[in-house]
């Protein structure tokens, strides 16, 4: 039997060399199409909910959030299990389907369980699918920094955006960053709301997740003694500052065929509009914020950080 292929590609050898070149030229066409990772992604299909409740403690977490979006999550189609954890002030519930289920069916019908769920879970509480990805889908780490910390190597020109003589930072939007939480709360500003949109309309990425920093709030720190002489209390500034910060909307006019759009816009821009914010009046004279207290700029709690090791690397002169 071997002699005869032996002979029959002796005679024909025109024919095995085509046939070689037409398995070589397929083998490479699928290598074109093989998909190649150095740490290939065996996560099963899932799909993660995650609710924070910055309010409430491990316990009442798994009782008022995990455990009514685990019970809202049953009877799912293709649903293999799920498991959860609860922390202070935040939840995640993954939930495991089958291989065979599609990923955006499964989303699909958690979201529509989600919303069903809605009115057991307290007044406020949004639970998020995570991006449609897994913990070995995270490819790529990057850090935001100042392109000369503290002013270091540029020349300080003050009332332009960068670094001035006092060693604050002023930025584009004129805002002085003078202690290094201000400065930290930039940072994490630009990139939440700069490099991350732009990350996410990069083609195959699902998801950004930010870490560090500080998340910007501004902060107003009370003086005690100036509210006891007006006879104020904090919730009284509480509320004060509430009001302040509304925009209300109205009916339009028309004129000469034209309509003009009525309304009010009063929301809280900056550090100098929250000082100008009005609290009560005192014998005809307006009480501000300023009056009772300072304004600062803060980060909320953070309930972790990030740190980066940067090499030491030149920048060409801007």
């Amino acid at each position: 039997m071997i002699g005869r292929i032996l002979s029959l590609s002796v005679r024909m050898r025109w024919l095995v060399a085509f046939l070689t070149l037409l398995v070589v030229a397929f083998g490479g066409w699928q290598i074109t199409k093989l998909p190649i990772d150095a740490v290939p992604d065996v996560t099963n299909r899932q799909v993660q909910i995650s609710t924070f409740v910055p309010s409430l403690g491990p316990v009442d977490v798994e009782k008022q959030v995990t455990f009514p979006v685990e019970t809202a999550l049953a009877g799912i189609p293709g649903l293999e299990m799920t498991r959860s954890f609860s922390r202070n002030g935040f939840s995640q519930v993954t939930a495991v389907f089958t291989d065979s289920t599609d990923v955006y069916f499964a989303r699909q019908q958690v979201t529509e369980r989600l919303a069903q769920a809605k009115d057991s879970l307290p007044d406020g509480v949004q639970p998020n699918l995570a991006p449609l990805s897994t913990g070995l889908g995270e490819i790529f780490f990057y850090s935001v920094a100042f392109r000369h910390p503290d002013g270091k190597g540029v020349k300080a020109i003050d009332g332009k955006p960068g670094w001035q003589s006092d060693g604050s930072y002023l930025t584009p939007e004129g805002e002085r960053l003078t202690t290094e939480l201000a400065k930290a709360a930039y940072l994490r500003t630009v990139q939440d709301w700069i490099i991350r949109p732009q990350m996410r309309n990069v083609l195959g990425v699902a998801g950004v997740d930010s870490n560090g920093g500080y998340v910007k709030q501004y902060l107003v720190e009370p003086k005690l003694n100036a509210l006891a002489t007006y006879g104020l209390s904090i919730t009284e500034l509480a509320d004060a500052l509430e009001r302040a910060n509304v925009s209300a909307g109205s009916n339009y006019v028309r004129r000469a065929g034209e309509s003009f759009l009525v309304r009010a816009d009063a929301r809280l821009k900056s550090i100098e509009d929250i000082q100008d914010a009005v609290v009560a009046t005192r014998a005809g004279v307006p009480v501000r914020v300023r009056d009772v207290g300072d304004v600062v700029i803060g980060g909320a709690v953070r309930t972790g950080s990030a740190v980066a090791w940067v090499p030491k690397r030149s920048f060409p002169p801007s």
